[in-house]
This record gives C-alpha cells, sequence and structure tokens, in this order.
C-alpha cells in the first residue's frame, strides 16, 4: 500500500517561468548579467530598468516594458531618481509589490548598507566585485533559487 502522508498540492507549485528585472543605472553590469542570465537559463525572461522610479513602473505596468510574475529583481543601491532604498521602501509599503523577491546587486560592501537591505527583507546581497567578470555563480545562484523557490504570484 503506498504512503500517502504527503501529497503536495500542485496547484500551487510554479509551473510558469520566472523572470528577472535588473534595476541598475551600469549599463554594462546590467548587459553582462543579462547575457550571463540568458547563457545560463534561457527560459528566463530578463527586463532591465535604470533606476528605482522606471523599475516601480515596469512592475506596476506603466513603463514600455512590464514585468508580470513570478518574478525575481536585481537591485543596485546607488541609482539617480530613486535609489534602490528608496525603491524598496516603496515597494515594501505598497501591498501589490511587497512581496517581491528582490537580491541587492551592488558594488557597495558597506556593512550598514548591507544591514539596511536586510532590515527591508532582502533575499541576499551580492557585492559586484566579489562575482567576478563571467557571473557564473550569480547566475546560477538565480537560476536555481528561480527554479526551486515557489515565487509569489
Amino acid at each position: 500500500m503506498p504512503d500517502t502522508a504527503f501529497q503536495p498540492d500542485r496547484a500551487h507549485i510554479q509551473t510558469r517561468e520566472p523572470k528577472i528585472l535588473i534595476i541598475d543605472d551600469d549599463d554594462i553590469y546590467s548587459e553582462l548579467v543579462e547575457r550571463a542570465l540568458r547563457k545560463a537559463a534561457p527560459d528566463i525572461s530578463v527586463v532591465a530598468a535604470e533606476d528605482g522610479q522606471e523599475g516601480i513602473e515596469v512592475l506596476t505596468g506603466r513603463a514600455a516594458n512590464p514585468c508580470s510574475k513570478p518574478l525575481v529583481i536585481l537591485l543596485d543601491i546607488n541609482m539617480p531618481r530613486m535609489n534602490g532604498f528608496e525603491f524598496l521602501e516603496a515597494i515594501r509599503e505598497t501591498p501589490e509589490l511587497r512581496n517581491h523577491v528582490v537580491f541587492m546587486f551592488t558594488t557597495s560592501e558597506a556593512e550598514e548598507d548591507r544591514d539596511r537591505a536586510y532590515e527591508f527583507g532582502v533575499a541576499g546581497y551580492i557585492a559586484k566585485s566579489r562575482v567576478g567578470p563571467q557571473m557564473a555563480g550569480m547566475t546560477e545562484l538565480l537560476k536555481s533559487y528561480a527554479s526551486t523557490v515557489i515565487l509569489p504570484g
């Protein structure tokens, strides 16, 4: 007789391919990340925004390149118009946006920035200097994360 004690609820298992929203004003890093992600996981779609304000517009469908859920956000800290912390504050205060999964992806290795990011509930803090030019470790982390974790949707 088969063990039926554990029967996962298949209705809640993620079936749509996740999307990655890169919010960074540094075009070089954005392009490197996008290329590395497309190479490592061709099924993951990637959308880019130049700052937090454009990121909000992408999330709310007010941009030319809207991004739907499920979604993982890669967020820089230092950007014009709306920086990463202002973006985090805005989405955490907005009920329809507050559950987005965010990884900080920044040049700052300052402890106070890292602590502040985790206070906003980021899933991880990635220093650009530790990633390396190929970004293989980060892309594998994101690919694995997006395919293993059931993202808010």
